[in-house]
């Protein structure tokens, strides 16, 4: 309405008005003048503007390291299950080798069991509990070393809670070791083989937790979608839980569009919008929500006659074939249509 004014104000013809023109018959001209610039710059009533938006899926991996492959690129297009990146796993590999070679001690351990007990086998539980406990006792002054160490800020939190997790397994190993020996001294088979099952139940999970946590270190695609963005590269640090790529499936395309509060009572979840853009053919769309607050119109909305109102969001949602050819925060235009009960009633 300003802008209007401004500029009927700034005609030139304004300023040569015959002098004996009176004040009444202007001020209706300029009231004529305005309605009809108004009426000029009126959008249709069911013509809204928006944009696109996307809801991206940031992949991670829940451990950190070194970015040791990266198997796409920004821009491109990839399916469910393929690979993404890789992180180094060195310490994982070896961790599930030792897992694996511990769980086939423990089932030769278990074998034997099964067999009875021998004298011989007695001193070996005796000497390996003996080997445990010293194990604990080094791995006791080493975390109260470290934990002195970490009072002076001398080493990092990771030293220090390394040095606890050492402690804690050469707890877990004596204790193991404590309970086999007594199982061994009771005498019965039963006892013995119940302990060994125990020890092999232990080892494969182990054995499973460290083939998990190698798995982790490479990600595949969750879901099918545009590499919208490689966040990390290879030979860089990649902290645990930081994402280094982010995918944009079909599916998490919407269109975001905003109606003053006299479209509102017309629109309804479920309702079909018609979606144009610039360049390309309209595409049907369905709402998906309606704001249940008012706003202001954003920036980005750049119509004269919706700005500084109050509108609501809309946010619709095209199917994924016509999904795949837009792009974040490209403008549209939205024109909605009458429910299809009310065609049919007309």
């Amino acid at each position: 309405m300003n802008r209007h004014v401004l500029a009927f104000r700034s005609r030139p013809a304004v300023a040569r008005v015959a002098p004996w023109a009176s004040p009444v018959l202007l001020a209706v001209a300029a009231m004529l003048a305005m309605a009809a610039l108004t009426a000029c710059g009126q959008a249709p009533t069911d013509l809204f503007q928006g944009y696109v938006e996307g809801e991206f899926v940031y992949v991670a991996a829940p451990l950190g390291g070194q970015l040791e492959t990266l198997s796409v690129d920004k821009g491109q297009r990839v399916p469910v299950g393929a690979p993404l990146f890789a992180l180094e796993r060195e310490f994982e590999r070896a961790a599930v080798d030792d897992a694996a070679m511990r769980l086939r001690g423990a089932e030769d351990t278990l074998a034997d069991r099964r067999k009875g007990q021998r004298p011989t086998e007695l001193d070996s539980a005796r000497a390996r509990l003996k080997q445990s406990e010293a194990s604990q006792a080094l791995a006791d002054l080493e975390f109260k070393r470290r934990a002195d160490l970490l009072k002076k800020e001398t080493i990092s939190q990771d030293e220090y809670d390394r040095a606890r997790t050492d402690l804690d397994l050469a707890r877990q190993r004596a204790r193991q070791d404590r309970a086999d020996l007594s199982t061994a001294q009771l005498g019965s088979r039963e006892d013995t083989v119940r302990a060994a099952e125990a020890d092999v139940a232990s080892a494969k999970a182990r054995l499973d937790q460290a083939r998990w946590s190698l798995e982790q270190k490479a990600q595949a695609a969750p879901v099918a979608g545009l590499v919208f963005d490689v966040i990390q590269r290879a030979g860089e640090w990649v902290g645990a839980g930081k994402p280094v790529v982010s995918l944009l499936p079909p599916q998490n395309v919407k269109i975001r569009f905003f109606v003053p509060q006299a479209a509102l009572a017309s629109l309804a979840p479920g309702q079909e919008v018609q979606v144009s853009l610039d360049g390309g053919a309209p595409f049907a769309a369905r709402i998906t929500f309606i704001s249940p607050q008012a706003e202001y119109t954003p920036p980005v909305i750049y119509s004269s006659q919706s700005r500084a109102k109050l509108v609501f969001l809309i946010e619709a949602r095209p199917a994924p074939e016509a999904a795949a050819g837009l792009h974040p925060g490209q403008p549209v235009d939205v024109r909605t249509l009458p429910p299809k009960d009310e065609v049919k009633k007309s």
